[in-house]
């Protein structure tokens, strides 16, 4: 196989793991080897399996082996290979030493360099005492004096990480599509949510088919459950997404369980100018125009005299599935007819005239 230039680049597919080394395919009689701790967190944990596909650079060879790296650091950083890794961008391991007038003084290698502070972490608002003492990854962007001056920035390989990763979930997370979703914060307007690493909005009208009046009663950080993609804007990396598109629509079945005539309770949810709306059931509402509401015309103020919570006995007048419509009117409750077939009953063999009696029935 031809030797392969200093910091050349390659994609490459994982064809072993072993307890030192990850083992690349090179389509050849030996296989390239990167150290395993390059692909560990901070916890020992690996980050890759085999099969994956992972991008590294040519570093040399040893006792006929093909050295590779996805960033130099340590002992392997020195002069030479850095001018390479300047010049094939590859990524650089450096220890941030200290803050000095503009950002930080990185050691990398036996050299060191310098990070603007515009240029150290990604969207993320630390102070610089923070960055101190860490061991960060890095890209040279100016190299001079044989690497004793070298220009680095940590902000860039952020930038294309994130770039990468959009890319990736473009694939993914389109309109329609079920994720689960984890809760990260909430606030008056809807919750902030994890879907596959990426915040998403859940906007409030969409927690629910019932009216949400106070998310904190219905949303915790850390609540798990699944959601349908709404919206993606990638250009601005906003997605929005449902969890009330997953939960059953009673319009489905509405003409099934609902019935002309027939009576149900429910809530009063707000007052219009023209009505009072009832919930029957969340997700379901309907009108009780205000021409069927005894003592009350076009100048009466409903909202004085019904309020958000009370509950209603109500009739079915109407019931209109393509404009998902209900129209209601005021009833008797079950116990009001049942005590208006009494006093009737009691009534049927005498001419007394039960005026308590009548009412009842007139209201039915």
């Amino acid at each position: 196989m031809k030797i392969m230039d200093l910091g050349q680049e390659i994609k490459s597919r994982i064809i072993a793991i072993s307890e030192d080394c990850i083992f690349l395919d090179l389509n050849a009689k030996s296989e390239g080897i990167i150290p395993i701790e390059e692909m560990q967190d901070t916890d020992g944990n690996l980050k890759v399996k085999t099969g994956d596909t992972i991008t590294a650079y040519f570093i040399g060879t040893k006792n006929g082996d093909m050295l590779f790296t996805t960033k130099l650091s340590g002992d392997r950083a020195d002069s030479e290979l850095l001018e390479s890794a300047w010049k094939n961008r590859i990524p650089v391991e450096g220890r941030v030493e200290q803050e000095i007038k503009g950002g930080f003084q990185v050691k990398v290698g036996s050299g060191r360099g310098f990070c603007p502070y515009s240029q150290m972490g990604f969207r993320e608002k630390k102070e610089p005492g923070e960055y101190i003492g860490k061991t960060m990854t890095f890209r040279i962007q100016e190299y001079k004096e044989d690497g004793k001056n070298l220009l680095l920035s940590n902000r860039v390989l952020l930038e294309e990480s994130n770039q990468e990763h959009i890319n990736e979930l473009k694939e993914k997370l389109l309109p329609g599509t079920k994720v689960r979703a984890k809760v990260l914060t909430v606030h008056s307007y809807g919750a902030f949510v994890d879907i596959g690493n990426f915040k998403a909005l859940l906007p409030v009208s969409e927690i629910s088919r019932d009216k949400v009046q106070n998310i904190d009663n219905v949303l915790a950080p850390g609540d798990q459950f699944d959601v349908v993609i709404l919206k993606t804007d990638w250009e601005h990396e906003r997605v929005s997404v449902s969890r009330k598109m997953l939960l059953a629509d009673p319009w489905e079945n509405v003409d099934k369980k609902y019935k002309v005539g027939k009576k149900f309770n429910g809530t009063v949810t707000h007052t219009a100018g023209f009505g009072v709306f009832i919930q029957l059931e969340p997700g379901l509402e309907g009108l009780i125009h205000i021409s069927v509401l005894e003592n009350a015309d076009r100048n009466t103020n409903l909202s004085k005299i019904y309020h958000e919570g009370d509950r209603m006995t109500v009739e079915i007048m109407e019931i209109d599935v393509s404009k998902r419509r209900l129209s209601l009117k005021p009833a008797t409750t079950e116990e009001q007819d049942n005590a208006a077939a009494r006093y009737m009953h009691d009534q049927s063999d005498g001419n007394t005239y039960n005026p308590f009696a009548a009412l009842l029935m007139k209201k039915k």
